[in-house]
């Protein structure tokens, strides 16, 4: 019985913090499963300024990680940016979550930057203030 529920318990679907932390009234620090969390995910690496040839990223000991968007914004919007946000986007979701295969694609707006993946059938959509 002991073998039955470990094995019950290896299939329920991983909980881990989502990010931005926020607080939860229960658990400290907020929690989710599913959508919830691969959106926390797709947001983190999306939305870290990761390393680039014009500056190191802003996580001190981890400098690689995010994906370089940031260095997109202010710029004036067309197909050149949009492609080039899709491209920094993909291969950034790909390096720092390889276990979830992502469609990307990218547009800019006239006030933001839209980047949406989609695995399946969850879209998961990110703008970044231009």
């Amino acid at each position: 019985r002991a073998l039955r529920g470990a094995a019950a318990m290896s299939r329920s679907p991983p909980r881990n913090l989502l990010v931005p932390f926020e607080r939860d009234r229960v658990r400290d620090f907020a929690s989710g499963t599913g959508y919830e969390l691969r959106l926390a995910k797709i947001l983190q690496v999306l939305l870290t300024e990761g390393d680039t040839p014009q500056g190191s990223g802003e996580m001190p000991w981890r400098t690689a990680f995010g994906s370089g968007l940031h260095l997109l914004r202010h710029r004036n919007a067309d197909a050149v940016l949009a492609e080039l946000a899709r491209v920094r986007a993909r291969d950034a979701l790909r390096r720092w979550i390889p276990s979830t295969s992502l469609r990307v694609e990218a547009w800019a707006e006239e006030n933001a930057l839209v980047v949406r993946a989609r695995t399946g059938d969850q879209t998961f959509e990110a703008r970044v203030a231009r």
